[in-house]
């Protein structure tokens, strides 16, 4: 389980380490740019309730991980935070969330090149 330290208070909020190496790209990449967003969570520690933190590049921010070696990130729950970050709502975060080690995403080979009759059908369906 991680920590994540806002501002100068000594109390921090815990997340686990694989979340909180998801967080933290997103987090920096926002705040490099200096753009300001908020960042959401429903409490889990029996707390009623949700908290919500205004980020913006003047705030100290201090992540602190139980792991010393950093986690595999996955691409596709990147780019999901950063679009829900740069949205109004800003980024919500499921501190019970588990994050797959793989993308959802199927990509495309580079290696296996589309055959170029299935190319031509597709192109005459769409003419």
């Amino acid at each position: 389980m991680g920590n994540l330290f806002y501002a100068t208070s000594a109390e921090s909020i815990e997340i686990p380490d694989r979340l909180l190496s998801h967080i933290k790209v997103v987090v920096t990449t926002k705040l490099r740019r200096s753009e300001s967003f908020t960042l959401s969570w429903t409490h889990v520690d029996g707390t009623p309730g949700r908290s919500t933190l205004w980020l913006q590049p003047s705030i100290p921010l201090r992540f602190v991980f139980d792991t010393a070696e950093p986690e595999t990130l996955n691409a596709t729950v990147l780019k999901n935070m950063a679009e829900m970050a740069n949205s109004s709502a800003g980024l919500m975060m499921d501190l019970a969330a588990e994050i797959p080690a793989h993308d959802a995403e199927k990509r495309v080979s580079p290696s296996r090149p589309t055959p170029v009759s299935s190319r031509r059908s597709s192109l005459t369906a769409a003419a």
